[in-house]
């Protein structure tokens, strides 16, 4: 029965993804609407259905139908309407099997680094803690629903007065350090031209200081993977966490950094193994020389894993992934190589079918991890948790492979294409319109750089300022540098006792956020 529940979920998150990524271009969270089904499915009167009450099987609920979301609408239908705007209708299956595999791997990546120095399990993940929040206060009830329902209450209002409410939710949950480097940047976006005269979100601006920052990220990662004081870091976190243990066994990395090296070298080597099925199903083994294989295959899995991390790290902080501009970089510098265009299409459709998928994951299982730490013996339990999860996302990709193989043609029929598809489609064609985009990517990539490594790992600040110079939303920098004023004001006053009162009104702002949200869109 919970296979039929989770299959039917997923197809239902599938629709709404394909829906709204073709229709609006836009994307939305379906994790809170699938705990709040599944919520309810436990309620009826039925005894094989009240099994649903168990907050793991919402759990699973909710990772399945947020799954198939963001993979039916994010990965598979926007990379495959790459090659048919840009005209080679014949090249839209292979395309839709080289996604599948890229959805594939990104998740699995994921589901092996989560709980890693990297992509840590205690990191604000901020839809996951909403997930989990919403599920816990459903099977609880009491106070901590009662403080819940208040900030849902206010999230759905803000959706009816087109606040973005959301961008505060998060400030109440993530670091406060990179939440006010991504509330900067967001208010450089929107009043850059009043105050400077120019546009920070044009010209490649914010995309350069994203290089710069994400360069900075990658060797970060590496040194901590690879630095003489790795062996060292790890040995004080164990002791560490065996000290903290006897109260609350979590705060321990279930990935250590030998066990996240073998993953990421595994998942190049996937997304290589990926790359050239792509290669050889797309026609390019006749069109290109064995060199310019071998370099396309290389260059496709190396962006491919550093779209998944940069995204992952920037959703990790701020629920928000610049999936988009990263690809956007990818592209222009495939344009600045050389890569010939039907190669390079195939490319970006490759590298944008991940990131969504590993962000998703990670909310996923950060929803899990709260609400298994309480178990004890954990570990164990933990990690068997995970694992169902993934078995639950890998039903939701499924699904959602199955609704885009049945239904692009009716959409792209009617002429519903993802408007991020025909930007990369139109960009293949016309090549670089900016002769000095490179250039210009490059000279804001210092202070890219430079904020990224002076903020470390776990503040992620280069990234953050950039991620919010990506985005124009109109009054999200005031949300956002609003709640964390209010949050670090509450806290001063209130003490520890403050944090987990701010967790549940951020986690029910976002809740709310999502259902007001969902609301539009079914009324739409």
């Amino acid at each position: 029965m919970l296979l039929v529940i989770l299959v039917v979920l997923a197809a239902v998150g599938a629709v709404i993804g394909i829906d709204l990524v073709s229709k609006l271009g836009i994307s939305a969270n379906t994790s809170v609407v699938g705990a709040l089904v599944a919520m309810l499915i436990g309620r009826i009167p039925l005894g094989f259905l009240r099994r649903m009450r168990s907050v793991q099987r919402q759990n699973l609920a909710q990772s399945a139908i947020s799954a198939a979301t963001f993979a039916s609408a994010n990965a598979l239908l926007t990379s495959v309407a790459i090659p048919y705007v840009f005209g080679r209708q014949d090249l839209v299956w292979p395309m839709l099997a080289g996604s599948f595999i890229g959805l594939v791997v990104d998740a699995w990546v994921l589901y092996r680094a989560f709980g890693s120095r990297l992509l840590p399990a205690d990191a604000a993940w901020p839809p996951g803690t909403a997930a989990a929040e919403t599920i816990k206060a459903g099977d609880r009830g009491g106070r901590r629903a009662l403080i819940l329902a208040g900030g849902t209450a206010v999230g759905l209002a803000g959706t009816l007065f087109s606040l973005p409410l959301s961008a505060a939710g998060v400030a109440f949950l993530g670091n406060v350090w990179a939440l006010m480097m991504f509330g900067i940047g967001l208010m450089l976006r929107q009043y850059s031209p009043g105050l400077f005269g120019t546009d920070l979100g044009a010209g490649f601006i914010p995309h350069g200081v994203m290089v710069g920052a994400g360069v900075v990220a990658l060797g970060q990662a590496a040194h901590l993977l690879t630095g003489r004081r790795a062996r060292k870091r790890q040995k004080e976190a164990e002791e560490s966490a065996a000290t903290l243990a006897v109260t609350d066994p979590t705060v321990e990395y279930t990935v250590d950094e030998r066990g996240l090296r073998i993953t990421l070298i595994r998942g190049y080597a996937l997304f290589t193994a990926g790359a050239v099925v792509l290669a050889v199903l797309g026609g390019l083994i006749g069109d290109m020389s064995p060199l310019g294989i071998v370099g396309w295959v290389l260059f496709a899995a190396f962006a491919a894993l550093v779209h998944e991390l940069i995204v992952g790290l920037a959703a990790m902080q701020s629920g928000w992934f610049p999936s988009f501009a990263v690809t956007l970089i990818f592209l222009i510098l495939g344009l600045a190589i050389g890569i010939p265009s039907v190669p390079l299409a195939l490319l970006i459709g490759y590298v944008s079918a991940t990131g969504p998928a590993f962000a998703d994951m990670g909310y996923d299982l950060k929803a899990g991890w709260l609400l298994r730490r309480d178990h004890r013996p954990w570990n164990p339990y933990e990690r068997e948790g995970r694992r169902q999860q993934f078995l639950a996302a890998l039903i939701g990709f499924a699904v959602a492979l199955a609704v885009v193989a049945v239904a692009w043609r009716s959409y792209f029929g009617q002429g519903l294409i993802p408007p991020v598809a025909k930007v990369y489609a139109d960009t293949i064609k016309t090549g670089l319109s900016d002769p000095d985009a490179v250039r210009t990517m490059l000279l804001w990539a210092v202070p890219g750089a430079a904020i990224q490594l002076i903020g470390g790992t776990r503040r992620q600040m280069g990234v953050m300022l950039a991620t919010g110079l990506l985005i124009l939303t109109p009054q999200a920098c005031w949300m956002v540098l609003g709640a964390l004023v209010v949050r670090v004001v509450y806290r001063r006053l209130r003490g520890p006792a403050a944090d987990e009162e701010l967790n549940l009104v951020g986690a029910g702002v976002i809740a709310g956020s999502s259902l007001g949200d969902s609301a539009q869109i079914l009324k739409t």
